[in-house]
């Protein structure tokens, strides 16, 4: 359903407005670009930069051996999670252009999620109008979560974007039922999984919905587009979350799923992740989002539902990451803004009727609900600066001797340290949210008996995480002091 542009005058102002939000959204996510990439989820960032320099070191023939060396030990020290996709384009960039440089991930992110905002207009124009659309986007491109999450140098926003283009390619497939957005919907859906396997959730329940749609209960099965369509969007991720890396897979599954199932079934859980999702969004905005599904039209609202299924059931699936990780609802940001348009247009529509003076006074109000969040965002990135880290990083390397093992109690598992300073250590565990949840605790005297066995040097940078455990600060009281610095403490275990 479209209609003609009833609140901005002419089918050329809305295209105007598009590319002004266009322009403002990449503006607003290269504010700060060389920043270091602590200011979002450091520790998942900082591991992806880690993968991605081990991918670089080795395919640069020039690089130090040493140094190598160190990158790709580091990069197998962070563990893989999911292809190294993302950290696999932006190695090939840092080769193409001269070296490592966190402003080009920032970049490659910003582009892809621009790319899919103009899928993400284009749909919901289909669905409502032009200026409802702009709604839609302008939401998707300001909000101040969507401005970090969508500029992080991790796998989330390209995940996101393939998805949200295969959403795009799976309507116009509903629409035209040709091959060619039968192909294009399957691959960018099934790289989207690929991409990371969260988002398979949204992808299984929108794919089941557009194919009952397409062709009702009975008839879908006869069809040879809807057969191709389900193996190129299953076989991706299936041959390398099962086939390549099924024990990895089942692993995970265990500890983040089936060991912490008895979270859903506490009402505590769902308060929990409903502040979470308040604090990202705003919970007006996503209660006005779920009353614009019921407002959308029929094929939309179908839609629309089943990729809330979706997120609902995924939730139950990662019941600990539901209110701690705002990066794991990055996918929700496009559901929401679709919600919106029906919601717009109703408001649109209904100051179309009513004087100009009106029009305008909406259109002053639609500005400032742009310019809010725009400035919010803004001013959250330049409120932060990080530039410091890496000298300080380097300044702790530098104080331990470089032939002598080291045990620290430190921020990101240690990948500030080997990020900037390029040293690795063992690892001290973390008091935490989780380790609650679980039921654990450390008992700091069989830890440090186990742990410090092989170690010369104990390293605290992590002073909030000392002090939490009083236990850990009895033993390393018997122990000399010999470096303290500005944020550290290096103890001699020998």
């Amino acid at each position: 359903m479209t209609a003609s542009s009833k609140l901005f005058g002419s089918k050329l102002a809305a295209r105007v407005i598009l590319a002004c939000l266009l322009i403002l959204g990449a503006m607003l996510r290269l504010i700060d670009l060389t920043d270091p990439p602590l200011d979002f989820h450091s520790t998942r960032q900082l591991r992806n930069l880690l993968v991605a320099r081990g991918i670089y070191y080795q395919i640069s023939p020039d690089a130090d051996p040493q140094l190598r060396e160190l990158a790709i030990s580091f990069s197998n020290r962070v563990g893989e999670f999911e292809p190294p996709i993302i950290e696999s384009i932006v190695a090939l960039t840092y080769a193409w252009t001269g070296g490592e440089n966190i402003a080009i991930p920032r970049i490659l992110n910003t582009l892809f999620w621009l790319l899919a905002g103009i899928a993400l207009f284009d749909l919901a124009r289909r669905l409502t109008s032009d200026e409802a659309a702009l709604i839609s986007l302008a939401f998707y491109l300001v909000l101040p979560f969507a401005v970090q999450a969508s500029r992080s140098f991790q796998p989330d926003p390209l995940m996101t974007s393939l998805f949200i283009l295969g959403l795009y390619s799976l309507y116009r497939w509903i629409e035209e039922k040709t091959w060619r957005w039968t192909i294009l919907a399957a691959l960018l859906l099934g790289l989207a999984a690929l991409v990371k396997i969260v988002i398979a959730f949204l992808v299984g329940a929108i794919a089941i919905v557009a194919v009952i749609s397409a062709h009702g209960w009975k008839r879908f099965w006869k069809s040879p587009q809807v057969w191709v369509m389900a193996l190129l969007i299953i076989l991706p991720a299936f041959s390398y979350y099962i086939l390549g890396s099924g024990e990895r897979s089942t692993e995970y599954f265990i500890s983040w799923t089936l060991d912490l199932i008895q979270l859903i079934f506490s009402s505590k859980f769902y308060l929990q992740w409903m502040t979470f999702l308040g604090s990202l969004f705003g919970l007006p905005l996503v209660y006005l989002s779920l009353i614009g599904v019921l407002l959308m039209p029929p094929r939309g609202r179908a839609l629309l539902i089943s990729l809330w299924v979706g997120y609902f059931l995924y939730g139950l699936t990662l019941p600990f990451q539901m209110y701690t990780h705002s990066y794991y609802h990055i996918q929700l940001i496009p559901v929401i803004a679709l919600g919106l348009a029906p919601i717009a247009q109703l408001i649109i529509e209904q100051t179309a009727r009513q004087g100009r003076f009106w029009r305008y006074a909406l259109i002053s109000l639609m500005l400032i609900g742009v310019a809010y969040p725009a400035w919010v965002s803004r001013s959250i990135l330049v409120g932060e600066d990080f530039r410091h880290e890496p000298a300080f990083w380097e300044n702790i390397a530098a104080s331990i001797p470089a032939d002598r093992d080291t045990i620290a109690l430190t921020q990101d598992y240690g990948y500030r340290l080997m990020a900037f300073g390029w040293r690795k250590v063992s690892l001290w565990p973390l008091s935490t949210t989780l380790m609650k949840v679980r039921g654990g605790g450390i008992d700091a005297q069989k830890e440090f008996e186990t742990r410090t066995e092989n170690e010369d040097y104990f390293l605290i940078t992590a002073f909030g995480q000392y002090e939490r455990q009083p236990g850990l600060q009895e033993i390393l009281i018997n122990y000399p002091i010999v470096a303290d610095g500005d944020g550290y403490l290096l103890f001699d275990l020998r």
